[in-house]
C-alpha cells in the first residue's frame, strides 16, 4: 500500500509539472483522456443548464401519457463524433429541430467553464451539423506547428489558430491580402513565415522595401525582383502591369471558344493553360506601404499616384494573371490619399497585429467583421505576434505565428534559390547577391567641451 502511495504521489507530482512546464506533453499524456471521460460524463447536464435542450416530440409526450410512463427529458444535440486532436477535443454534433448554430456559439463561454477548457469555438459544418472545437491550453503561448501539413499549389501554412488549427494563406481562395502591425508587433515574423512557406514553390517573388531593403533583401537570393526606394518600385510596378497584360494576351490565344471545346477546356485564367503555357505566379510583397503613398512636392504626388495607381489594377485584375499581392504596413488610414480605400477593397483577406489606433483597426475590419475592431486594438504589447486575420466572409480568428529568425529564413530562402525564376520583364530588378560593401557609419556627436 505505501508502495502505492508513492507511486500515485509521484504520477501526480509529475502530470502537476508537465501541466505548468509542457502542457502540450501534459495534454497528450494526461489531459486528453480525463478531458474526453468529463466531456461524456457531463453532457447531459451541461447542456441542459446552458439551454441547449429542446422538449421532447408531442407523440413522445401522448405516449408516456398513454402509457402511464415519465415524462421523456428535453433533448440535447447528438454526439455524432468525440475526436481527440494534439491541442483539444473535436465534438460534432447533430442540432435537434428548432435549434441554431447560433446558440451554440452564444454559448462557448459557458460551455469552456463547464467542462474545464481553455477555449470552445464552434463552426457549422453543414446545414444541422456543428463542429466544436475544444482547447485543452493556450497553444498561443507558445506556437508549435504540427509536424504535417495540408500544402498544395499557392497554399502554405503561416500560422496556428486559438482553436489549434493551421492558419493557411491560400492565394487561389483569397488572392490578394492586407497586413497591418505597429513597431515590435510581430508583423516581420508573420512576413518571414510567409516568405519561408513560399520559398519551395514554384512562384516568383517580388519585394517592395522603401526601407532601404533591410527588412527583404537578406532574402534577395530568393527574389525576382526587390525595389528599395518608392523610384524603383514605380517603375517595378509598371513592369508588372505590363506582365499581367501579356499575360492576358496570352490566354485570350488559348481560348479556343468554339462549339466543340467543352467548357472545363476554356482558359479564363492561368490555372486553365497547359503546364507548358503557363506563366509563373508572381507574389508581391509590399513591405510599409505608407511610404508609397506619403509625398512632400508635386513631383512626388505623380510619383504617388502612378504607384497608386498600379497597385489598384494588379489588386483589381492581377488575379486571373496569377500575380498576388501581400501589403504590409504600420498604418493604413483614408488619409493616405486617393485610391487607398479603393485598394483595401481589393484585398480580400486581413490580418491585423498590435495597433495604435482605432483607424486602422477599422480600416482593416471595419467593413468586413466589426466585431474583430475590438479584438484587434485590445491586443497586449507583450504577446508579439498576436494577431487578428479575417477575410471577406465575415469570419475572423485570433492567429500567432511560430517565432522564425532572419538568419533561419535567409538558410531557407538561399536552400531554394534555385527555385529562383528569370522574368525577362524583371530583369532590370532582379537583386545582386555578390560581397557587402562596406559602408561609413554616421558620425557621433563629439562630446561638449567644457
Amino acid at each position: 500500500m505505501t508502495a502505492f502511495t508513492v507511486a500515485l504521489v509521484l504520477v501526480v507530482a509529475a502530470a502537476g509539472l508537465l501541466r505548468w512546464r509542457r502542457p502540450a506533453w501534459y495534454w497528450l499524456a494526461f489531459g486528453v483522456t480525463l478531458a474526453a471521460l468529463r466531456v461524456l460524463v457531463r453532457y447531459r447536464s451541461v447542456m441542459d443548464a446552458c439551454g441547449l435542450t429542446v422538449p421532447p416530440a408531442r407523440w413522445r409526450l401522448s405516449l408516456a401519457r398513454a402509457t402511464n410512463r415519465p415524462i421523456p427529458e428535453p433533448r440535447p444535440p447528438r454526439i455524432r463524433r468525440l475526436r481527440p486532436t494534439r491541442t483539444g477535443l473535436v465534438l460534432r454534433l447533430k442540432l435537434r429541430p428548432g435549434q441554431d448554430v447560433f446558440d451554440i456559439a452564444a454559448a462557448s463561454d459557458r460551455l469552456r467553464h463547464s467542462f474545464s477548457m481553455f477555449g470552445v469555438t464552434s463552426h457549422e459544418v453543414r446545414s444541422g451539423v456543428v463542429e466544436v472545437r475544444m482547447t485543452g491550453y493556450d497553444v498561443l503561448k507558445w506556437v508549435q506547428m504540427p509536424a504535417e501539413t495540408e500544402t498544395r499549389a499557392m497554399r502554405v501554412p503561416v500560422a496556428l489558430r486559438e482553436d489549434g488549427s493551421v492558419h493557411y494563406r491560400d492565394y487561389r481562395a483569397i488572392p490578394h491580402a492586407l497586413t497591418l502591425g505597429a513597431t515590435e508587433s510581430g508583423k516581420s515574423v508573420y512576413q518571414r513565415n510567409l516568405v519561408a512557406g513560399l520559398a519551395p514553390l514554384d512562384i516568383a517573388l517580388v519585394g517592395i522595401d522603401c526601407k532601404q531593403g533591410v527588412e527583404l533583401f537578406p532574402l534577395a537570393r530568393r527574389f525576382s525582383a526587390l525595389a528599395d526606394s518608392p523610384d524603383t518600385a514605380a517603375e517595378l510596378l509598371d513592369a508588372l502591369v505590363a506582365r499581367m497584360a501579356d499575360v492576358y494576351r496570352l490566354i485570350r490565344t488559348q481560348q479556343r471558344i468554339t462549339v466543340d471545346v467543352p467548357d472545363a477546356e476554356i482558359a479564363a485564367d492561368i490555372w486553365d493553360l497547359p503546364d507548358e503555357l503557363r506563366p509563373t505566379p508572381v507574389v508581391v510583397l509590399v513591405d510599409e506601404v505608407a511610404e508609397l503613398a506619403l509625398y512632400a512636392t508635386k513631383e512626388e504626388e505623380r510619383r504617388r499616384d502612378r504607384i497608386i495607381t498600379a497597385l489598384v489594377r494588379l489588386a483589381q485584375l492581377g488575379r486571373a494573371a496569377g500575380i498576388y499581392l501581400e501589403i504590409c504596413g504600420q498604418r493604413f488610414g483614408s488619409e493616405l490619399g486617393k485610391g487607398i480605400t479603393m485598394l483595401r477593397a481589393q484585398l480580400t483577406g486581413r490580418t491585423a497585429h498590435r495597433l495604435n489606433d482605432e483607424t486602422s483597426a477599422n480600416m482593416a475590419f471595419g467593413d468586413i467583421a466589426p466585431d474583430a475592431v475590438l479584438a484587434a486594438i485590445q491586443i497586449p504589447a507583450e504577446l508579439r505576434g498576436l494577431a487578428i486575420a479575417g477575410d471577406a466572409s465575415g469570419g475572423w480568428h485570433r492567429i500567432r505565428a511560430p517565432h522564425t529568425s532572419l538568419r533561419q529564413a535567409v538558410n531557407l530562402c538561399n536552400r531554394y534559390a534555385d527555385r529562383t525564376p528569370d522574368l525577362p520583364e524583371l530583369a532590370p530588378f532582379r537583386p545582386t547577391t555578390g560581397t557587402a560593401t562596406e559602408l561609413v557609419p554616421p558620425a557621433k556627436a563629439s562630446p561638449a567641451t567644457a
